[in-house]
């Protein structure tokens, strides 16, 4: 009188066994259900609700509610209940397993970034915890020779390495994913780790990329000096120049890749009209949304194809980790660029993916406060006499100002400004400051303060600093959430 359902055939054949269940040959073999996110050990009290065209399992961890526990990847259900499942999924529905008080991934739709931001993606354990758990192991076990076998094959899902999967990394990518509006998403080991597996994933020799040349020093550098070692060619263009890409297409292209806003000039791109540019040459787009995150700007809803994110920014907020991520479709994403992440090992550790899931939980707040103090301090930094110039796109004299509000909700925290004296008055302007701090970091609660044309843009040569406009009296800062008049005052020693 007990049909298992399973994702894994030999589990679901061990338990029939175990029962001495007597099931036509044809059930056990056409018959199964495959279930996404099934936990092991739970058994079902056969509670079905149906959605739309989904069916969400309640399982129960409470064992004496149903019986013998099951084994991994099964759970029991009544009779009448199959039955009705089975006339539900051949009507087309959908099936997924959601525990007691956890959230089905694709009711999430209905939710705001605030709630996705805390909520997303998380599935609890037997021991159902409150606070996302930490998996701090490098391999999972398996049940036996065949389901290792199984999996290693990919014809069964689950856990093999944590270089391939991680139960804490995939809360991760999934609640991000669900903030950016992404089909899928793939954590890495850092923002340049992000960016490479974009590169290694999506193009192969003979390539060309079509790149803003208003981006981090370091992807400049990975662009022209390690793809090219592998026959992929960039062409630097001005961002805000749409002919300017359009002229720079060969029939060889195949990215399109920006920053917007640009690191450190602030420049904004218009992503919907680039997505349309690439679109029609059969290209893609890649946007680096590092200085806006998900809670300012989401550039899939813009057009865009890939979105890059560097979660030692933002994403965390404190400066603790280092990460990245990949998000877009999944044909490109969880595939291309997954492949070259499991092959290569540039992937998120376990204990990374649970400080960025903390600090998405706050991103919202912490975003606003960003973004206020910036706001104050750009326009006091314009009553400056040392300075000859701010970039910052809530400015008014920003050329981009229109189209920051149109495709963003805030204008971010980094703005960077020009003085007078070059060099030697940006140097004598760092060295001044006691609370803000002297780092190449930014994203994080505390102010930092850097010299762009000797740190993050000093690798590049000086003609290549002059094309990106990086002058020498260039200063970037992030501004952090302290109290805008102690930033002031610090800065106001150096001026």
């Amino acid at each position: 009188n007990e049909v298992f359902i399973g994702r894994q055939p030999q589990g679901v054949l061990a338990d029939l066994q175990r029962s001495q269940a007597v099931l036509p040959e044809d059930l056990i073999t056409s018959r199964i259900l495959w279930l996404a996110g099934l936990e092991p050990g739970h058994n079902s009290g056969g509670d079905v609700d149906t959605h739309d065209r989904y069916i969400y399992i309640h399982g129960t961890p409470e064992e004496h509610l149903i019986g013998t526990p099951v084994s991994h990847g099964c759970i029991r259900m009544r009779n009448r209940d199959v039955i009705e499942l089975f006339n539900l999924v051949e009507t087309g529905c959908a099936v997924d397993i959601i525990e007691p008080g956890e959230i089905a991934m694709n009711e999430f739709e209905d939710y705001e970034l605030a709630t996705l931001a805390v909520r997303a993606g998380q599935v609890r354990t037997h021991e159902n915890e409150h606070s996302e758990p930490i998996f701090p192991t490098s391999s999972f076990v398996f049940g036996s020779a065949a389901e290792a076998a199984a999996r290693f094959a990919g014809t069964e899902p689950g856990n093999i390495y944590s270089r391939f999967t991680n139960p804490t990394v995939r809360v991760f990518e999934q609640r991000l994913a669900a903030m950016e509006g992404a089909e899928s998403c793939v954590a890495t080991a850092s923002g340049m780790a992000a960016i490479l597996a974009t590169c290694m994933g999506l193009l192969k020799a003979g390539d060309h990329i079509v790149s803003s040349r208003s981006i981090f020093g370091t992807t400049t550098v990975l662009f022209t000096s390690f793809m090219g070692k592998f026959g992929v060619e960039t062409s630097f263009v001005d961002l805000v120049d749409l002919a300017a890409w359009k002229a720079a297409i060969k029939p060889n292209t195949k990215l399109f890749f920006l920053e917007t806003p640009s690191n450190p000039l602030t420049e904004i791109a218009d992503i919907a009209a680039l997505a349309r540019l690439a679109h029609q040459h059969g290209c893609l787009l890649a946007v680096d949304n590092c200085f806006c995150t998900p809670v300012l700007q989401r550039p899939i809803d813009l057009g865009a194809d890939i979105v890059i994110h560097s979660a030692t920014k933002y994403l965390d907020g404190q400066g603790r980790c280092m990460g990245g991520a990949v998000l877009g479709k999944k044909d490109k994403v969880g595939t291309d660029v997954y492949g070259f992440l499991r092959t290569c090992g540039p992937t998120m550790s376990a204990f990374n993916a649970w400080v960025f899931l903390k600090g998405l939980e706050t991103l919202q707040l912490r975003m606003k406060a960003h973004c206020d103090n910036a706001l104050q301090l750009a326009r006091w930094l314009e009553q400056q006499p040392a300075v000859a110039k701010v970039y910052y796109p809530g400015l008014e004299s920003h050329p981009q100002h229109a189209l920051a509000q149109q495709q963003q909700s805030g204008f971010g925290g980094i703005l960077s400004f020009e003085l007078k004296g070059g060099k030697e008055a940006g140097w004598k302007l760092v060295d001044a400051t006691r609370m803000i701090s002297i780092t190449a970091n930014l994203g994080d609660t505390k102010t930092t303060i850097t010299h762009p044309a000797t740190t993050t843009h000093g690798r590049l040569t000086p003609e290549q600093r002059a094309e990106a406009g990086i002058a020498d009296g260039l200063i970037r800062i992030s501004v952090g959430i302290e109290a805008i008049e102690d930033i002031k005052k610090d800065l106001a020693r150096g001026m």
